[in-house]
């Protein structure tokens, strides 16, 4: 009987082992995002997914969640089990989100493990040609000869053209009039066709109306020149040096996702983004790959909900 005993002992201790030792990923992961197909998240998703899925020899699964600024796809992230079969691409609304929201069911620093950040998007500062300005210095000028009638456009509250806008305006002191719509879409309309006269603008969306001259950029909102529009000034360089907005998109995991599975998703990842192809693909997007270590992008993270609280709490913005 005792023979037996340690027999069924031994095969469990082995079985508990080899479990253990079960090399990741023995099963498909599932890669959510918190937006409709199309655009830039669900793009890099895509552009990654493969790639990835051929690293780890596992079919990635993209599980669009869209819907209440991401909050429901990081969410659902943060509640995941942590065992690397779960992650999600998250945009910069997820630091910027309890700042502007009342309730938030998650905490952008406490609820997950960092993987990398994966591309930055700037925003351009453009006006309708028919605004006498040239430069950033010029309009301005302009805003200031006409305090509160100057109009702008964004893609909806708490969005990063909408906190482009409040820091620009904080930093400047002009008093404009914010015109929130309901995506990037019809805000660029708008000020196409006049009805709003400047809108801080993803540069995939506005690159092509500006070379068709329908569209007058007057600066970019990295903090450097970028190479989506490399003879472009910042608004950085153009008399506000601490100026810096980005749209931003990377990689989460459920927080205490193991350590070596982190860093395994951490370097397939990264290793796809540097492919030529793939790098060439988001900059032809007016995107700028990034791909760093998961600890710059937590320290990254944590910069950005600390700014966006200043900027939120200064400018009074606030969302039910």
């Amino acid at each position: 009987m005792i023979v037996k005993k340690a027999l069924v002992f031994s095969c469990f201790l082995w079985g508990g082992i080899a479990a253990a030792a079960e090399p990741y990923p023995t099963k498909p992961v599932r890669m959510i995002v918190a937006v409709p197909p199309g655009g830039p998240a669900d793009t890099l998703a895509r552009l990654v997914g493969p790639g990835l899925g051929e690293a780890l020899g596992q079919i990635v699964v993209i599980d669009n969640r869209p819907g209440a600024n991401g909050i429901i796809a990081y969410e659902m992230a943060a509640r995941a089990a942590p065992d690397g079969y779960t992650f999600v691409v998250v945009a910069a609304g997820v630091a910027i989100n309890p700042s502007i929201y009342r309730k938030v069911p998650y905490d952008p620093v406490k609820d997950f493990a960092p993987i990398t950040h994966g591309i930055s998007v700037p925003n351009i500062l453009v006006v309708h040609p028919s605004v006498p300005a040239r430069s950033v210095k010029d309009l301005i000028a302009h805003a200031k000869a006409r305090q509160g009638q100057l109009t702008f456009a964004s893609a909806g509250n708490g969005t990063s053209g909408h906190l482009a806008l409040e820091l620009f305006r904080l930093s400047s002191g002009i008093q404009v009039v914010h015109v929130p719509y309901k995506g990037g879409g019809p805000a660029l309309a708008e000020v196409l066709a006049g009805q709003v006269q400047a809108l801080f603008s993803i540069a995939l969306a506005a690159t092509p109306q500006i070379k068709a001259g329908r569209l007058r950029a007057l600066a970019i909102t990295s903090a450097e020149r970028s190479p989506v529009a490399p003879d472009l000034p910042t608004v950085a360089e153009s008399g506000f040096p601490a100026f810096e907005v980005i749209g931003w998109f990377g990689w989460l995991a459920p927080a205490k996702t193991p350590q070596d599975i982190i860093a395994r998703l951490n370097q397939e990842i990264v290793r796809v983004l540097k492919r030529p192809e793939v790098r060439d693909r988001l900059l032809g997007m007016s995107t700028v790959p990034v791909g760093n270590t998961p600890r710059q992008f937590g320290a990254f993270i944590r910069s950005e909900r600390d700014k966006w609280a200043r900027v939120v709490r200064e400018a009074g913005v606030r969302m039910e």
